[in-house]
C-alpha cells in the first residue's frame, strides 16, 4: 500500500487554522466530510471518541488520529499542517503541528493497521517531517508525503 492509495492532493491542507485539538478535529472533520460524503458530525464523533481512548497524539508535533465508519468504500487519509501548534495531549506533551488522519470502513481491519503503519513509519522520518514543516502548498506537501511514503514501504 502507497500513501498515494488513501491520499490525493486535495485531502491535503497546507494551512489550517486550529487553536485546540478539538477545532483541530472538527477542521479536519469539515474537510474530511468534504472528500467522503459522510456526515461531518459523525466524522468528528468517531475521531473525538478515538482520542478519549487515548491520545493521537505521537509525539514530535505530530497527531495521527483515525476512525472507522461504517458508510466509508474505502480508506480515506487527510495531511494537515497546523499554522500555530496546538495541545494534543502528545505522549511528549510537544504542541501538535503535523496532523494525518486516517479514515476506514468498519470491515477494514488489517488494511486499516497496514496502512497506519506506513503512516506512521513516514512521520517518524525526521527528514520527512522537516521537509513537510518546510512545504507551504498542498501539491508540494503531496509530493513529500507521496515520494518519502514509498520509500517507507514495509519489506
Amino acid at each position: 500500500m502507497e500513501i498515494s492509495d488513501i491520499l490525493t492532493p486535495e485531502r491535503v491542507v497546507a494551512s489550517l487554522r486550529a487553536t485546540s485539538k478539538k477545532q483541530a478535529l472538527q477542521e479536519l472533520a469539515r474537510h474530511a466530510s468534504e472528500v467522503t460524503g459522510l456526515n461531518e458530525r459523525a466524522i468528528f464523533d468517531v475521531l473525538l471518541e478515538r482520542e478519549r481512548l487515548g491520545t493521537t497524539g505521537v509525539g514530535n508535533g505530530i497527531a495521527i488520529p483515525h476512525g472507522k465508519l461504517n458508510e466509508l468504500d474505502g480508506l480515506y487519509g487527510l495531511f494537515a499542517r497546523i499554522e500555530k501548534p496546538v495541545d494534543f495531549d502528545s505522549i511528549d506533551d510537544d504542541p501538535v503541528d503535523l496532523i494525518f488522519v486516517l479514515l476506514a470502513p468498519e470491515g477494514a481491519g488489517a488494511d486499516h493497521l497496514k496502512a497506519l503503519a506506513r503512516v506512521s513509519r513516514l512521520l517518524r522520518d525526521d527528514t520527512a517531517c522537516e521537509k513537510l514543516r518546510g512545504s507551504d502548498t498542498p501539491e508540494a506537501l503531496y509530493s513529500v508525503l507521496t515520494e518519502q511514503g514509498e520509500s517507507h514501504q514495509a519489506a
